[in-house]
Parts: structure tokens; sequence; C-alpha cells
């Protein structure tokens, strides 16, 4: 059957602070020249902010570049940093706060704000559809459509209504597509259809691998008397130090408004044990007395994960490509020393948005996007974090360190070495049988919980009688390669309890919970056989977050 269409001058497939900024930028250059401009953004989140998750601290100049008035139209933006203090956490009780000379320049937080992400995505949401936009909650895109000469020409929604077996059901609606003159994908990390577009144009040919982390947060509502609003306290080291480990992870406890506290863990993915488990070392991570002392009492409200791209401009990828271009963190954009990617995600969408309107001014088959980036305060700004995840890869965390400190506070980040950082993430990983393994201690549902009891705070829900959406190349490698040499990781990656294996008749099985997937992405990052393609369930599937 042939799908129905729909023309607009530009399509942008994903609702984040990179999309949004885009979107809004456009029309306001729209606004000011008076030219007409059709501009639609497809969100697969049953509504905008449902699928964003970030810390956050924000740096709040990007924001001020879009809107000048921002705190007049009443951006959520309530809590400003009041203090920083960054720790340095051993086994047991021990800990170290670093004095605020030795912290790195980009590390400090003066000036920024602890925010919900999602709920500033909401708010530019409005702004964006006050401006003319058309925003489209719910709408996956699944596919990329390509012209004749191989340009993209726009996207198409998956089908709604389709059983596990690929059968219609009753209540079958074919996919829509969106035709544009300009298609922006600002899906976040690992965006499937960014993927394939890097991968078809070639976008990433002489750039180092692409790295990650993942990312697990939790919401909590603390005492009065335990609350320090606007404070942002870092931590490296405990519970990831070791021999064992040969990773790197840091924490962050963030003082929100209303007795509110962001607590997380980012665990670099190119960690080498497979007996690692990122959920349960994020539930160690809240009983050491730093983070304890403040979580003491509370309840827990809110629980996501959330794979983190962070290879900087070492590995960002060409941006633009026939008939589009890659933002925020679909790109890569994030400046891993500030351990922010917001700012720099409305910043891409900005350049973008100047970029694509001058095209279509011109009407001009291509962008002008990379040379403008090239020039770019955002540029600037990747190139002056650009050593700070090799530095810790190659040095380690004290010598890294170290190296990050006297780039950035002696010498301006103008060093013209260049560290470069080769090895990809899901290559990392030792055999099981060469790697120590690792007993975590159970649950005691004060501190620290189990993976179903998390994944029912992030509100997920998938249609289960629909097509899996964790898809394997080839399904004899779960139990038959990765099993024995692994022990299967990806029963322990997932932050979600998706994969499992299960004995069934004597026999070992690789079971798909697709329904607890709260759509990190890490297992199509840490699967080391690269077998596990994360493709778009039914829009609206997913985590729903209220304000993370």
């Amino acid at each position: 059957m042939t799908r129905e269409s729909m023309e607009v001058d530009v399509v942008i497939v994903g609702a984040g602070p990179a999309g949004l900024a885009t979107a809004c930028r456009l029309l306001q250059m729209a606004r000011e020249e008076e030219r007409e401009l059709s501009v639609c953004v497809l969100e697969k989140g049953s509504e905008v902010g449902a699928h964003i998750l970030s810390g956050a601290v924000f740096e709040p100049g990007a924001l001020h570049m879009l809107f000048p008035d921002w705190e007049e139209r009443g951006a959520p933006l309530n809590t400003r940093v009041t203090g920083d203090q960054v720790y340095y956490l051993g086994s047991g009780k021990s800990s170290y706060r670093f004095p605020e000379f030795l912290v790195p320049q980009p590390m400090r937080n003066h000036g920024n704000y602890i925010i919900s992400l999602g709920n500033l995505c909401r708010w530019l949401a409005d702004q964006a559809v006050e401006l003319g936009a058309e925003i489209f909650p719910g709408f996956a895109a699944s596919e990329i459509l390509y012209e004749d000469n191989g340009r993209v020409k726009g996207v198409a929604t998956g089908d709604m209504g389709v059983d596990a077996n690929g059968e219609k059901k009753a209540t079958w609606q074919p996919g829509f597509e969106f035709h544009a003159k300009f298609t922006v994908l600002a899906e976040g990390c690992r965006g499937h259809l960014g993927k394939e577009v890097i991968a078809r144009f070639e976008l990433d040919k002489g750039r180092d691998p692409q790295h990650y982390g993942i990312g697990l947060k939790e919401v909590w509502e603390i005492s009065e008397a335990r609350h320090e609003e606007g404070l942002v306290v870092h931590t490296a080291g405990w519970p990831m130090i070791g021999p064992s480990f040969a990773a790197t992870s840091g924490g962050f406890l963030y003082h929100a408004e209303n007795r509110q506290v962001y607590v997380g863990l980012i665990v670099d993915l190119g960690y080498r044990n497979p007996h690692i488990s990122p959920f349960d070392e994020f539930q160690r991570y809240k009983h050491h007395p730093v983070v304890k002392r403040y979580l003491e009492g509370g309840k827990r409200i809110g629980y996501g994960a959330r794979a983190i791209i962070k290879g900087g401009l070492n590995s960002l990828p060409e941006m633009s490509f026939p008939g589009g271009l890659l933002v925020g963190c679909d790109a890569g954009t994030l400046n891993a020393a500030k351990i922010k990617g917001s700012h720099t995600a409305i910043k891409s969408g900005l350049l973008a948005a100047e970029s694509l309107f001058a095209a279509l001014g011109d009407n001009s088959a291509d962008t002008d996007f990379s040379k403008r980036f090239q020039t770019s305060p955002l540029h600037e700004e990747l190139r002056a974090a650009r050593n700070f995840g090799g530095a810790f890869h190659k040095f380690g965390f004290w010598l890294g360190s170290a190296y990050t400190w006297a780039e950035h506070n002696l010498f301006g980040a103008s060093l013209p070495v260049n560290l470069r950082d080769r090895d990809k993430d899901h290559c990392q990983l030792k055999p099981a049988g060469e790697s120590q393994r690792i007993e975590y201690p159970k649950p005691d549902g004060v501190l620290s919980f189990d993976k179903l009891s998390s994944v029912f705070l992030s509100n997920t829900n998938h249609e289960e009688d629909q097509p899996c959406h964790l898809q394997l190349k080839d399904s004899s490698i779960p139990i038959g390669v990765n099993l024995p040499l692994y022990d299967e990781p990806a029963q322990r990656y997932c932050p979600a309890g998706v994969y499992e294996v299960v004995e069934q008749d004597g026999a070992k099985r690789f079971q798909i919970n697709a329904q607890n997937c709260v759509h990190c992405k890490t297992c199509d990052i840490k699967d080391p056989a690269q077998n596990i393609h994360w493709v778009a369930p039914e829009g609206g599937g997913g985590p729903n977050y209220p304000a993370m």
C-alpha cells in the first residue's frame, strides 16, 4: 500500500535540545524576514520530554543566544549553582575533597543552573509551536527515504498495529512519509537513523572511533535538613576502583529545587571486565558516606538510564550529508571536559538553522554547515576539550587528571598535542575466564534497589504484541559465542533487565524482555559481537520521564 506523505521544508527527527533549537531558530529567522517556512518535528516519545534524561547542570549561554529574554518567557531554570565540590572516593569510607585550585577550569559551574532537561525541552517545544512549528509526539521515525541519486529526501514513520509475527492487527495503520528539502537528525546518542547515514555516507572516515558511557540517574526527595539547594557534587573513584575494573566512572549529586536531588553514575563503556554491571555499581555508589549522608531518610521517586556520547572532536563525524544534517548528540557534540552536552546541542542547532535558512533561501541542494562549524565558537569549545577522554584512557585517573588540569589551567587548552584514542568500546572486553568475578551485594530497599523496581519508576511501557525492536543479526551468537566467552555480558550491561539467559528443557536460551527497554542504547554499543541492533519501536513506547 502506498503511504500518505507530507511535503515540508525541514523535517527534524527528535524533540531534544538540538532539534528544538534548530526549529526555533529557523522560524525566528523566517519571521524576521517575513518568509514562509514549514518545519515539523517528530518525537518518538509519548510527549516531548518523555525520553529526555540528563544530569543536568546547564550552561545558559546558548539558551541566551536563542532567547535573550528566556527569563521573562519563564524558562525552567530555577536553581542557580551555589557551590561546587569534587571528591575522589576511596574504598570503604575514605574520601578526598579537591581544593578549588586543583579542579580543572571546565568543571567549575559558577553561573550555571541545576535543571530538569525534560522540562526545558517541554518549554522549548512551546516556544517552537508559538513560532509556527508542527510537533508530532508519538511519531517514531523508523526509515530514511532517499532520492534516486542517493540524496536523503525525508523520513517515514513505522507502521502501527503490527503484531510480534509481523502480521497486521485490527488496529493497523500504515506509516507516514515526511518529504523535506532538508532532514535534520537530532535523535540523541546513538540514534539509529544517524548511525545509518554515518555508515552510508562514510561520515566518520578518518575519525577516531566514537566512545560512549552509560549514565544512570535517580531522583530523590530528601529532608530539608540534608538539602543544600544549588550544591553540585562530582566524584571519581569508588565504586569502580582496583585492578578488576580497568574502567573509569564518575558520580554526581545535584541539589535541585523542592528538596530534590539528582544522583547518578556514569560508567565508561570501554570497560574490560565482562562481569561489571553498571546498574549494580550505581547501587553500590549510593552507600559511600559522601553520597549516603544526603540520601539517608529520603525517598527515591525516579529512575532512568541513557548512553552518553563522549568521543569529542577527535571522534566527531562530518555533520552534513546530502539532504540533511546531524546535530547534537546524534553527531557527538558533548563537551566531555565539562560533562555537559545540552548547551552544545543547542549551539549545534543554531548553526544548523542558520545554514539551512541560507540554503533554503538560495534553493541550494546542500548547506554550508561544515564551513560554519569550523569557524564557530562550538568548534573552538570542542577543540579545547578534545584531549579530556584520551588523557584518562591513556594515563589513568591521577596522571590523566594532572594532564587535564595543566592543559586547561596553565595553558588555556592551547597545547598542540592531540591525544588519539582508537580503541573501540565493544572490542575491550576480556574473556570471562580471565576476569575477576564481582559479587554484588543484595539491594537493601533503602538506598539500593533491583532493576525491575527501578524500571517501574521510569514509567516504561511498550505494546507487548509488536515486533521486537532489539534485533539480533544472528540469534545463535548470544548462547553460542557470548555466553562461553564473556558469560553473556548483556545480562549485566543492560540497566533494565531486558536480557536474560534462562534454562528451558535443559538448554540455555537467550531471552529478550523488550517491554522493559528504557531506550538507553547500551546494547547497541557494547555487545562484543555487534550483534544487537536497536530500532525504533511503535511511537509512544519506552520510558515516560516526568522531570528527568
